[in-house]
């Protein structure tokens, strides 16, 4: 079976990646290993307006819950609401996401393949060969150009020879709950800060339609207990938020926040999770996954067309990435360095500075702002310089 593009994975990159090359005119196939594309989500689901709209995708309403602000917890339980700007944002129903968007990847020409698995693939005659097992047994398919789109934990890279294995250290552990009967403000995702919620990370309510994801994330060298013992520790502690209320699903898996994995090698690409392209303050990646997905097949058009398909040629892909997100991370990556290095009573005095304002918006001037209102703040003011300048 000889095709253009093979995408491995039809998670929201997978499926945007069959999309975008199957509209283009390639023969392209996307297989996923699962009996069915959408579950187990590891997940909270958000995603912004702005985010959408870099992407051009609309979400239905009927489905997909509204969210117009967030708020963030300090220790000590004081709140401080945002509203306006990227707070606007939806949490979605991934499994019924996912399928829209495997759908649209089919309608615009693309096959799929479910309940099938990559085993392994090489390179012959200058294509990659993957062996595939599926409900029909074994077969082979030769592709032009390989996406990995197989999420956090790919072999795509690995096979493809790429240095993709990440420290301990870059991966947070996380578990979720989606729980029925939540009582908190629907039109708000809910963050929770300090090192008996979370050590080194934070817990979240991400309210749905009938349900609320509810989950945590810790770096567990730091940790005294397992995801499992703080998520339970955090729903206890909370009775008159969970009070009621009991779950109806729960995922649990490791979390990149950093980003080490090689993106392309001679005829293969990794979008989405495979090539750890997440935020590295929460692990959310859903839009990043998906433009990644764009760009690479922005990329690899002109590649595909005057069959160049060079590690080189296919390298515009990572240059563009980092023209458009290289700086801003940088900055998110700062801001981590000085959460971790936060203890209970800065996220205390934080909370008294934020008072509503935007942490995620790190512009250069936003930082001095923060800088000017910690110098009555030293524990603060010293971590800030070290970690949020240069």
């Amino acid at each position: 079976m000889n095709v253009d593009v093979l995408v491995v994975g039809a998670g929201p990159a997978g499926s945007i990646a069959a999309m975008e090359f199957a509209r283009r005119g390639y023969d392209t196939l996307v297989v996923e290993k699962k009996q069915e594309i959408g579950p187990p989500k590891r997940c909270a689901e958000g995603v912004s307006q702005n985010g959408l709209d870099t992407v051009g995708l609309d979400v239905d309403m009927d489905v997909h819950h509204r969210i117009e602000g967030a708020s963030l917890y300090a220790p000590s339980g004081k709140r401080v609401d945002m509203t306006g700007g990227d707070m606007f944002g939806y949490v979605l129903e991934r499994k019924v996401f996912e399928k829209q968007l495997a759908s649209q990847a089919i309608n615009a020409g693309a096959s799929c393949l479910v309940d099938t698995q990559a085993l392994d693939m090489h390179r012959s005659n200058g294509r990659w060969a993957v062996r595939l097992r599926g409900l029909e047994g074994e077969r082979e398919v030769h592709a032009r150009l390989v996406i990995g789109a197989d999420g956090v934990e790919s072999k795509v890279g690995r096979w493809a020879g790429f240095q993709s294995v990440n420290r301990l250290t870059d991966y947070h552990s996380g578990i979720q709950y989606e729980m029925a009967n939540v009582n908190v403000d629907p039109g708000h995702i809910h963050l929770f800060f300090g090192t008996r919620v979370a050590p080194l990370g934070y817990a979240w309510i991400f309210p749905k339609r009938f349900s609320a994801n509810v989950g945590l994330g810790v770096l567990e060298r730091n940790a005294e207990m397992s995801a499992h013992g703080y998520l339970r520790r955090f729903i206890d502690s909370n009775p008159d938020i969970f009070a009621g209320a009991s779950p109806i699903e729960i995922n649990a898996g490791g979390v990149p926040v950093n980003h080490f994995t090689e993106m392309v090698g001679d005829g293969v690409m990794l979008v989405g999770d495979a090539a750890q392209l997440v935020n590295p303050i929460h692990g959310g990646g859903i839009i990043r996954a998906m433009h990644s997905s764009q760009i690479a097949a922005e990329i690899a058009e002109p590649a595909l067309a005057n069959d160049d398909l060079s590690r080189e040629r296919l390298g515009g892909y990572v240059r563009r990435w980092n023209e458009l997100y290289e700086e801003k991370t940088a900055k998110l990556l700062k801001l981590r360095a000085f959460l971790e290095k936060l203890e209970d009573k800065d996220f205390e005095l934080l909370a008294d500075i934020l008072e509503g304002e935007d942490i995620f918006e790190l512009s250069q001037a936003r930082i001095s702002f923060f800088i000017k209102k910690m110098l009555k703040r030293p524990s603060l003011l010293g971590l800030a310089k070290k970690y949020l300048t240069d």
